[in-house]
C-alpha cells in the first residue's frame, strides 16, 4: 500500500501539479462544479485537451466527477487549495532563490514561456 511519505509517491504528486493546463484547470475549478466545456471556454484549451487532464487529475484523486444525466460535472476534492496555499507560502520564502538557481532556472523560464501561451497569463 502507498504511503504519503513514499518518495516516488510524492514525486508522481508533485509532476502531476506542474503541468501549466493542469494547473489552469484547478485555479478553474475553484469557481464550483464545471462541465468539461465551460473549463475549456474558461482556459482557452481545446475540449480534448481538458478531457485528457480531467482524467489525469481524477486518476490522481484531485478531482471528482458527478454524472448527471448526459453530463458530467467536474469538481475538486477537500484539501486540494490548502495544498496551493501552503505551497503559495512556502514561495514567497523562497521565490527568489528558486529563480536564482542555476539548477532550475532553465525549467522556470521554460514554465514563464509556456505559461505566457496560455490566455489569462
Amino acid at each position: 500500500m502507498a504511503t504519503a511519505l513514499d518518495p516516488a509517491l510524492r514525486r508522481h504528486f508533485v509532476t502531476t501539479l506542474t503541468d501549466v493546463s493542469r494547473m489552469a484547470i484547478l485555479e478553474t475549478l475553484r469557481a464550483g462544479e464545471l462541465r468539461v466545456g465551460d473549463v475549456a471556454t474558461r482556459t482557452g484549451l481545446s475540449q480534448p485537451n481538458v478531457s485528457k487532464h480531467l482524467a489525469c487529475l481524477r486518476g490522481c484523486g484531485l478531482v471528482e466527477r458527478e454524472q448527471r444525466g448526459r453530463e458530467a460535472f467536474y469538481r475538486t476534492v477537500e484539501g486540494v487549495y490548502e495544498v496551493f496555499e501552503a505551497i503559495d507560502a512556502l514561495m514567497d520564502r523562497v521565490a527568489d532563490q528558486i529563480a536564482e538557481c542555476d539548477l532550475t532556472a532553465s525549467t522556470v523560464r521554460a514554465g514563464r514561456e509556456h505559461s505566457a501561451l496560455l490566455p489569462g497569463t
